[in-house]
């Protein structure tokens, strides 16, 4: 008998969605900026503002799609956690207590970076010890506590009650066969995959060569008061734009390489698709040069 519990998903993902729209409205005005402002003070810190708007899009993303995977799954050997890339599976032989979390005296600390959706993170109670939070609410009446022979888990399902009273009927009823402990967690995808050096040498290559993507538009910009961006199908170059638009170039090659390493982290996860990974991967450094190459073409009109 299997049954699956959700945690709240609809405030979480509201509030992920609309702070990813913020960020995104932010790197889009900071790029309308760009493209305008001459090269000086004020275009630096439009760059920055690019960057940074730009730097907590991947982690909100992430999270919201966190959220819509969680599951909490009771089977009648174990339960099941699913919170995005993490899983952790633990035998009901192992779970010693369930109780809310509203009784504890002192109270929990929520981790950092705890928002409505995403309480994600460890942390450390005097009575408890080392508490992992895999949950979706910030209020101690809507948490759930498990403890087990490792450590305590906060958990959220919607419907409380309802978990506990199907846990203490699974508890009841024993285990037909002891389950193994298994924990996964997402640092492992990039662990796993840093030891190849094939990976590392991807990896390292595509940062580095985006940097000097960047360092050397930046330092074309000043030198340059117009550049033509292409040529038409009847090879003329297009109208000369303001040289500032250079920017444009390496933070495309970097979205792009951006976007390839994390489908490449997804993909990573099941050993039939990590041939398709490292293409993706692959392609981080191959972009930066067709773009490096680009600059080059584009400083010789």
């Amino acid at each position: 008998m299997d049954t699956a519990f959700f945690p709240r998903r609809q405030p979480g993902m509201l509030l992920h969605a609309g702070l990813l729209a913020l960020c995104l409205g932010m790197v889009a005005l900071s790029l309308f900026w760009l493209i305008r402002l001459p090269f000086g003070g004020f275009y630096v810190l439009a760059l920055l503002a690019a960057f940074s708007s730009f730097l907590p899009v991947p982690f909100l993303l992430y999270r919201l799609y966190a959220l819509y995977r969680a599951i909490y799954l009771l089977e009648r050997d174990r339960l099941v956690i699913r919170w995005g890339l993490r899983q952790e599976e633990i035998p009901l032989s192992d779970v010693e207590w369930l109780r809310p979390a509203v009784d504890l005296t002192p109270p929990l600390r929520l981790p950092r970076w705890a928002l409505p959706g995403s309480v994600l993170g460890v942390r450390r109670h005097p009575d408890l010890g080392l508490v992992e939070f895999l949950a979706a609410e910030r209020d101690p009446r809507r948490l759930l506590l498990l403890g087990t022979s490792r450590h305590v888990f906060v958990i959220s399902p919607a419907d409380l009650q309802g978990f506990a009273q199907t846990f203490a009927r699974l508890i009841e009823m024993g285990t037909l066969s002891p389950a193994t402990p298994r924990s996964i967690y997402p640092s492992f995808v990039i662990g796993e995959a840093w030891q190849s050096a094939g990976v590392r040498f991807l990896w390292v290559s595509g940062f580095l060569l985006n940097l000097a993507l960047l360092s050397g538009s930046l330092l074309l910009i000043p030198a340059r008061a117009t550049i033509s961006l292409g040529f038409d199908p009847q090879g003329i170059p297009y109208p000369p734009v303001p040289s500032t638009q250079w920017i444009l170039l390496p933070l495309e090659s970097f979205s792009l390489g951006m976007t390839s390493w994390l489908a490449g982290l997804y993909l990573y996860r099941w050993p039939p698709y990590r041939l398709l990974a490292r293409l993706l991967w692959m392609a981080i450094p191959l972009t930066a040069i067709l773009y490096l190459l680009a600059v080059y073409f584009i400083a010789l009109l």
